[in-house]
């Protein structure tokens, strides 16, 4: 892995989601390569008050303008957007029968519709410049599906399907395109997905709530998030990047592709506690 700084490559970041957990791994990652973050929250006052570091306000649930309006001013105001590290997400607990439909679709409209708007206008930040890199944060739940999870699932699958596409436009045009998998973090996303206390769901999805939080326990720290971003960012190449443990990023990939479907699904079940 190259030492050489990331600022090299890049001058100025946007990153989602910045307030806590990845994001704020990844925020402080890179303003320690040099980099000029402009981070966004809900909350602004969550976000550091440090240097090369500016606190934007935003939420998936403003929409596609205001989506298109903040990459707009943070390539204003930072004299060209070199890196955009889209993290900003979140997961709702519960069944298909246990949510409003409009729960789930403004879940997707988030997480997949501002996504697209984010993406579009930073590209066509980058495109006329020819340089810049675009990272879309996923998940391992594109590979391994978390029960009670469906519009998360559904959200990040579209997302590691439409940074795919983007992959194969942004060839030849100078901008490094990354889908960034990452698996189990110690961070507060099992804490924020219960709209509902977990003690009055089905008692199936109680149990699989205790799985998930027993997992995060014993998940690596989310400091080693931020080493894999800047490796792969250092080589500068497109692609898929896994990050977590051996067995979530290594061993469980490569198990899933060498057993029968049927098998995989009787081994998912079981590691959720859902059998």
């Amino acid at each position: 892995m190259s030492r050489a700084p990331l600022s090299i490559r890049y001058r100025t970041a946007l990153v989602t989601g910045a307030g806590a957990g990845l994001g704020r791994e990844f925020s402080d990652m890179l303003r320690a390569e040099g980099i000029e973050v402009w981070g966004t929250s809900r909350r602004p006052e969550s976000l550091p008050a440090a240097g090369r570091f500016h606190p934007v306000a935003f939420d998936l649930a403003d929409g596609d303008v205001a989506a298109e309006a903040l990459i707009a001013r943070v390539d204003r105001e930072s004299g060209g957007l070199d890196l955009l590290v889209h993290n900003a997400g979140y997961g709702v607990f519960g069944g298909i029968l246990d949510q409003p439909l409009a729960v789930w679709r403004a879940q997707l409209d988030g997480m997949l519709g501002v996504s697209f708007a984010l993406n579009r206008a930073a590209f066509a930040a980058m495109v006329p410049r020819r340089r810049g890199g675009i990272v879309n944060v996923s998940s391992m739940a594109v590979e391994f599906p978390i029960p009670f999870l469906s519009g998360y699932n559904v959200a990040k699958a579209g997302l590691a399907a439409f940074t795919e596409s983007l992959m194969l436009e942004a060839a030849g045009a100078g901008i490094t395109v990354l889908d960034f998998r990452p698996g189990d973090y110690r961070t507060g996303f099992n804490q924020a997905m219960f709209t509902t206390p977990p003690a009055t769901l089905p008692a199936l999805a109680q149990r699989v709530a205790r799985r998930l939080d027993a997992t995060l326990a014993a998940a690596p720290a989310p400091d080693r998030a931020a080493r894999d971003l800047r490796r792969a960012l250092a080589h500068g190449r497109a692609g898929v990047v896994r990050s977590g443990s051996f067995f979530q990023t290594v061993l469980a990939p490569l198990g899933a592709r060498l057993a029968p479907l049927a098998l995989r699904r009787t081994v998912m079940a079981r590691y959720f506690g859902a059998r």
